[in-house]
């Protein structure tokens, strides 16, 4: 080989790994954005915490500031809607991305003999599709902190938290170990600091107890409102508390400069609790989380929208829905358009998380990433419904908990009782507080949604099945 070729060659050679050298930097830039670009994901669900149990929302005595402070650093979703009046399905519906009924959810774990009377497993199976599951195999680092109410603490053999895919836990309402109410933030904050010196995702589930009753008071909370009625002054101090402790959350996310790499969320599992008629201001016991005041002092509001926990109109089912990422979430922002379920959670997260969803996994929710964003709406192809064990003829003390059966497909919300006999419609776009029955003047869109509801009834099992009851049951 001449002088001049063995040149040529060398220069070609040369020219070649250069060109793989730059191809493999950038593939490696590629690589390097894609991970620094996913999010932690912190998830905030507070139990019974009405629409309009925010100052953000208006609330003339409440003082949210924390909250507020998503809602000023994000997007604060005003059609977002939970799978139920009620938490147990609500939560099932958030864990699994299905409606509960596929799993005869359809009310809140209780003791065994409530449960099979009621029709109902005893607890949510492990071996069901789980968020935590999914994001844990994604490369996550799992945690839960607070109500757990997928089992009940009064059946000592339902699985433990650990179980659901997650690395660790402290949980109430659950089998084994109830964490003290109040130290959900500290033990989500020792977590956030470890992952962070693993360099290591991570996905937390942060349930608080407020403000579900029992009400669990502190000095300093009733000090703070000091000048309210009693009542007032309970209900005020415990929702003070709970948002001191997301404050603590947001803090930590701040000094371990982690804020900008974080989608918060938060939210609620129903609305509102009420009692029915006037109650006595009492103390009560609660064997997960202690004494403190009863539904006497429940004092939560929905912001106009109609019924309270345990309906399936919008008061029970409509509930805040906050989210802040900085610089990818719009910040200070209303949707009032997006219509977002709990069942999008799961697709949601596992997109904004780069986690690929098994081909064999079906969820009932879609992806609302686009919506997230401010990129514009996610349109729903598929209806969304709900299912509840609900009184009928309707009970003067409960107007608005006689719904057993609910669809939303497109701007149409259909309501019924158990066997249909019953039933109202609504233009849950034109009329979010669902003020006017319009099923007189649209015969033909309630034959539509009714057929689509009965096709849907046939798809949800007659009884659950699989390993989901306790021990007791043969007893």
């Amino acid at each position: 080989m001449s002088e001049r070729s063995q040149y040529y060659r060398y220069e070609i050679l040369n020219s070649m790994n250069r060109f793989v050298f730059v191809l493999i930097a950038i593939l490696l830039a590629s690589f390097e954005v894609t991970a620094a670009t996913r999010p932690n994901i912190v998830f905030i669900f507070a139990d019974d915490w009405g629409w309009g149990d925010l100052s953000c929302h208006g609330h003339p005595y409440v003082k949210t500031p924390n909250i507020d402070r998503l809602a000023a650093e994000g997007t604060d979703f005003h059609r977002f809607s939970v799978a139920s009046g009620v938490c147990s399905p609500s939560r099932t519906a958030v864990m699994t991305g299905h409606f509960p009924a596929r799993y005869n959810i359809d009310g809140h774990f209780a003791w065994v003999s409530s449960n099979a009377k009621r029709n109902m497993p005893d607890w949510l199976s492990p071996r069901a599709p789980l968020l935590s599951r999914f994001l844990q195999q994604g490369g996550y680092a799992t945690a839960h902190f607070g109500k757990w109410h997928l089992s009940n603490n009064m059946i000592p053999d339902s699985p433990l938290p650990s179980e659901y895919g997650y690395d660790t836990y402290g949980a109430f309402n659950c089998a084994g170990e109830q964490m003290p109410v109040h130290e959900d933030a500290r033990n989500a904050v020792a977590f956030m600091e470890q992952c962070q010196r693993d360099g290591k995702p991570f996905f937390i589930n942060l349930w608080l107890h407020e403000p579900h009753t029992p009400f669990h008071t502190v000095p300093k909370y009733r000090w703070r409102f000091r000048d309210l009625e009693e009542r007032d002054n309970i209900y005020a101090s415990v929702l003070s508390h709970a948002d001191d402790r997301i404050g603590e959350v947001l803090e930590t996310l701040d000094r371990l400069e982690l804020a900008n790499n974080t989608l918060v969320v938060f939210s609620s599992d129903n609305g509102p609790a009420r009692a029915a008629r006037p109650t006595e201001l009492e103390l009560v016991h609660d064997t997960a989380t202690g004494a403190g005041y009863g539904i006497g002092a429940a004092r939560g509001v929905t912001g106009g929208r109609k019924g309270y926990k345990g309906a399936l109109f919008e008061g029970g089912i409509g509930v805040p829905f906050i989210a802040r990422w900085p610089g990818k979430i719009p910040s200070g922002k209303v949707d009032d358009t997006s219509l977002i379920s709990a069942v999008d959670l799961l697709p949601t997260f596992c997109e904004l998380g780069g986690v690929t969803l098994p081909t064999s996994y079906s969820p009932d929710g879609v992806s609302q990433v686009a919506a997230l964003l401010g990129n514009g709406t996610t349109k729903r192809e598929k209806p969304l419904f709900w299912k509840m064990n609900s009184h009928w003829p309707i009970q003067q003390a409960r107007p608005h908990h006689w719904v057993s059966y609910a669809i939303v497909d497109q701007e149409w919300k259909l309501v019924t009782n158990k066997d249909s006999s019953y039933l109202e419609l609504f233009n849950i776009v034109a009329d979010p507080y669902e003020k006017k029955d319009v099923k007189d003047q649209q015969p033909d869109v309630v034959k539509r949604l009714l057929a689509k509801l009965a096709d849907w009834k046939m798809t949800i099992p007659d009884k659950p099945t699989g390993n989901v009851f306790s021990d007791e049951r043969s007893q």
